[in-house]
C-alpha cells in the first residue's frame, strides 16, 4: 500500500478539511502537478492517471494550446458577469456539435446543470415529478441522489434518498426506475404520465452501456406521452464522440446537460436543448409564474470557455476519437485476457473511453447486478494498481487522448503484476 503521506501538508488536510479530503478521493493522495497522461503526487510519485480530474482532462493534463489560451484571457481579465466572446463562441460550438442543442444556458458544475434541466422541464410541462434510474448520477443536489446508490433495493418506484439532509417530502417527487428495462419505465410512464414533467438519464450509466434499444424506446416513450427526455451528458458529451452519447447511439432527446470536458479543466457546465423548452429561461418569452431564474457569478466564465473552445479544437482534429478508442480497447481486450487466464470471474463493462472492471460471473446491465460485484476483491485490486503507478477512480478508467502507447505498455504490466497478487 502507499505509505501515508507524512508531511505537513497531509497534516494540515486533517485538521482543516472533513476526513481530511475535498470529499473526492482519499486523503493521502495529494497530487502536485499533471502533465499529458501522468501525475505526480507531493512525494514525487508518478503515476499513469486514468482519473483524469474525474474526467475533465480529455486531451491530457496542462495541454500547450488549454494552457495558451486560459492564460491569454487571464491576462485580460478573469471575470465579469456579463456576455462576453468566447463565452458566446462556446456555446455556438455546442449548437453546431451536439444534435439536441438549440439553445445553451451555462452554468458552474454538472449538479447544476441537472438540477436547472429538471426545472426547466417542469416549467415547460407544469408538472412536477422526475423519473430517474436506479443508481444513475445526476450531482448532488436533493432530487439527484433518490437512488443514486442505495444500499438495500427498495421497491420501484419507490426513492430512496443517499445522504442526509433531504426533506422527506423529495421522495414524492421522484420516480425510481431500472436502467435498460424498456417495458418497467412504459408502464411506470402509463401510471404517471399526468404528474410526470420529465426523465433524465444517464444514456451510458456509470459504466453500463445502454442495452440495443433501449434509448430509442425511451425516445419513443417520452414522445407518444408529450414527456422531455433529458440525456445527462455530464459525462459521456464530446467523450464518447464529438456529439456525444446522443450522437454515439443515434438517439437525440429534447435537452442535455454538459460538463467535464467543454470546460477544458475549469469550472463550467451547461443546460442546452430545444428552444421552446430553453425559452423559459427568457423572461420576455414566458409568462412570470413559468420564468426560470437562473442566475451564476462564473456561468460562461471567459477562461474556462477559452479551454473548452481550445479543448474542443483538439478534439475535432482527424483521428482523435480513433486514437481514444483504440487506447480503450487494447486496456479493455488486456483486462479481459488477463481475467480469463487466471480464472476470476470479471466483466469488463463500459465503452472505450470510459470502463472498469466487475468482479463478477454474470453480465452488467443495471445498478442491481453491478452490486453483485465482489467490491473487496475490487478494493484489493484498485489498490495493488496504484501501488504500481495507476490512479483511477473506484470504479472507472478514464481514456485521455494524450495516453500514449508506453503509457499504455506501463499499465498492462500493473495489470499483469496486480492480478497475480489478488
Amino acid at each position: 500500500m502507499d505509505e501515508p503521506v507524512g508531511n505537513d501538508i497531509f497534516e494540515t488536510a486533517q485538521r482543516v478539511l472533513p476526513g481530511g479530503t475535498f470529499g473526492n478521493y482519499a486523503a493521502e493522495v495529494i497530487i502536485r502537478e499533471g502533465k499529458g497522461g501522468r501525475v505526480w503526487d507531493e512525494h514525487g510519485k508518478e503515476y499513469v492517471d486514468y482519473l483524469l480530474g474525474s474526467g475533465p482532462m480529455l486531451v491530457g493534463h496542462a495541454h500547450p494550446e488549454v494552457t495558451e489560451a486560459a492564460q491569454q484571457q487571464i491576462a485580460r481579465g478573469t471575470t465579469f458577469f456579463a456576455n462576453n466572446r468566447l463565452g458566446i463562441e462556446l456555446a455556438a460550438a455546442i449548437v453546431d456539435a451536439v444534435p439536441c442543442a438549440e439553445q445553451v444556458r451555462f452554468v458552474s458544475s454538472g449538479t447544476e446543470a441537472d438540477l436547472y434541466a429538471m426545472r426547466v422541464a417542469r416549467a415547460f410541462t407544469r408538472k412536477d415529478k422526475i423519473l430517474k434510474f436506479e443508481g444513475g448520477y445526476h450531482g448532488m443536489s436533493d432530487y439527484s441522489l433518490m437512488s443514486l446508490a442505495p444500499k438495500q433495493s427498495g421497491n420501484f418506484p419507490l426513492a430512496v434518498p443517499d445522504s442526509g439532509g433531504i426533506p422527506k417530502s423529495v421522495r414524492d417527487d421522484m420516480i425510481i426506475a431500472p436502467f435498460n428495462d424498456a417495458d418497467a419505465v412504459a408502464n411506470l410512464v402509463h401510471e404517471h404520465r399526468d404528474e410526470l414533467a420529465g426523465i433524465i438519464v444517464e444514456p451510458f450509466q456509470r459504466i453500463i452501456p445502454p442495452a440495443p434499444g433501449f434509448l430509442a424506446a425511451l425516445r419513443k416513450i417520452t414522445e407518444y406521452n408529450g414527456i422531455p427526455l433529458i440525456f445527462d451528458e455530464v459525462v459521456t458529451g464530446f467523450r464518447l464522440a464529438y456529439g456525444g452519447a446522443q450522437e454515439y447511439y443515434g438517439v437525440t432527446p429534447d435537452l442535455c446537460t454538459l460538463g467535464k470536458v467543454i470546460g477544458g479543466g475549469f469550472p463550467l457546465a451547461a443546460i442546452a436543448g430545444k428552444t421552446e423548452i430553453m425559452a423559459h429561461f427568457d423572461k420576455n418569452r414566458v409568462s412570470d409564474e413559468n420564468y426560470l431564474v437562473q442566475i451564476g457569478t462564473l456561468s460562461g466564465n471567459p477562461v474556462a470557455a477559452a479551454a473548452g473552445l481550445a479543448t474542443m479544437a483538439i478534439l475535432r482534429r482527424p483521428g482523435a476519437y480513433e486514437q481514444i478508442h483504440a487506447t480503450g480497447r487494447r486496456l479493455m481486450g488486456a483486462l479481459a485476457e488477463l481475467f480469463q487466464k487466471v480464472g476470476i470471474p470479471a466483466q469488463i463493462s463500459g465503452e472505450p473511453p470510459l470502463f472498469d472492471v466487475v468482479f463478477s460471473p454474470d453480465p452488467v446491465r443495471d445498478y442491481r447486478t453491478a452490486l453483485k460485484g465482489d467490491a473487496e476483491l475490487m478494493r484489493r485490486f484498485n489498490a495493488l494498481l496504484r501501488e504500481r503507478g495507476i490512479l483511477k477512480g473506484e470504479s472507472k478508467y478514464y481514456i485521455s487522448l494524450a495516453h500514449t502507447p508506453e503509457d499504455v505498455d506501463f499499465t498492462i504490466e500493473a495489470f499483469e503484476a496486480s492480478v497475480g497478487l489478488l
